[in-house]
């Protein structure tokens, strides 16, 4: 099972046809697409510091 927070999003329609392209033109799911927008967001804000280190695709 997932250790990640649910909880439903109301969004425009349109918002939401512009998030299915761009996630599909970055092979991710409109979820996941949604997930590193907002994390990318934070941290630039400097209000995102993990507790762990991101895993690394670099790694075996």
């Amino acid at each position: 099972m997932s250790s990640k927070k649910r909880f439903l999003l109301r969004i425009d329609p349109e918002l939401y046809k512009v998030l299915e392209k761009w996630a599909a033109d970055e092979f991710r799911s409109v979820n996941g697409q949604m997930e590193f927008l907002l994390k990318t967001a934070a941290k630039k804000a400097g209000r995102y510091k993990p507790d762990r280190p991101t895993e690394s695709t670099d790694e075996p």
